[in-house]
């Protein structure tokens, strides 16, 4: 793992009660980074399958604190401005600061755009799209502030870089993340501040596991023999970890005129 030293820097890490947001949690911690630790600890109507909990998402502060680094836990709808304002404001209360934005928070369903309910997109969008927008909007403003500089990442898909099959609503709301980031990489570059966007794979968490169990493996093999597979070097879904150390890259100076892209790691499902 390359050496980064992110000692006296803050992550505000979304979605970080388990999977790729507990990775990166944890990585951040790793290389000397404080951590505030945000999920929305709450089942949504649309969404078929749990999300992350209160007991995961203290889960998560243990594994930073394990790190020999603060951890801060936030409750948050990141899709509800209000939500995302007292995050933030406990945030700076806590620590004073915020160097890096991780968006990580994320909801996805399987439907044909036709056929899907206003809900459905709505609270997919909202959380995708929105949310991503509602910190980068927050956050951005505090390390405008600040006068400091700062990263903002986040996390994007494959399915945002090409069409994804019976995800109309989260292929959208991922193409918007990739157009948000390019827009604001460009009025944000004044102030020292990059932005950029990851698009990952199939990667291997919880949510995935419960999605697997609530939709079934036959509809998921239809998805990749129309789509082609998630990973071109015969593997299956890839680990959190390559995702996070994407994260640490781009938060580090090693990826100071890096900005305004969106950064594959998708096992070459874009190549196809």
């Amino acid at each position: 793992m390359p050496e980064y030293d992110f000692s006296g820097k803050v992550a505000f890490v979304t979605g970080a009660a388990r999977g790729q947001g507990r990775s990166h949690a944890k990585m951040y911690a790793e290389h000397g980074a404080d951590v505030v630790i945000v999920d929305v600890c709450n089942s949504m109507e649309s969404i078929p399958y749990n999300l992350g909990t209160r007991d995961e998402l203290d889960a998560t502060a243990e594994t930073v604190r394990d790190e020999g680094q603060d951890a801060l836990v936030v409750e948050c709808d990141v899709s509800n401005e209000d939500h995302v304002e007292r995050a933030v404001d406990q945030a700076l209360d806590e620590f004073g600061q915020i160097d890096f934005l991780a968006n990580n928070a994320g909801i996805f369903t399987l439907a044909e755009a036709v056929e899907m309910s206003e809900e459905e997109w709505d609270q997919v969008l909202g959380t995708n799209l929105k949310g991503a927008w509602l910190c980068a909007k927050h956050v951005g403003n505090h390390m405008i502030e600040r006068g400091e500089g700062g990263k903002i990442i986040t996390t994007s898909s494959g399915y945002g870089l090409v069409g994804g099959l019976l995800e109309g609503h989260y292929t959208a709301s991922k193409h918007g993340v990739n157009g948000l980031t390019k827009t604001l990489a460009l009025e944000l570059a004044e102030y020292d501040i990059n932005v950029n966007a990851i698009a990952p794979t199939g990667v291997d968490t919880p949510m995935m596991e419960e999605f697997v169990e609530v939709y079934g493996d036959e509809v998921l093999d239809d998805v990749v023999e129309l789509t082609g597979p998630w990973n071109i070097f015969g593997g299956g879904m890839i680990e959190s970890k390559y995702i996070s150390e994407a994260y640490m890259w781009l938060s580090s100076d090693a990826s100071r005129y890096v900005t305004g892209i969106t950064l594959p790691v998708d096992a070459g499902l874009s190549a196809k």
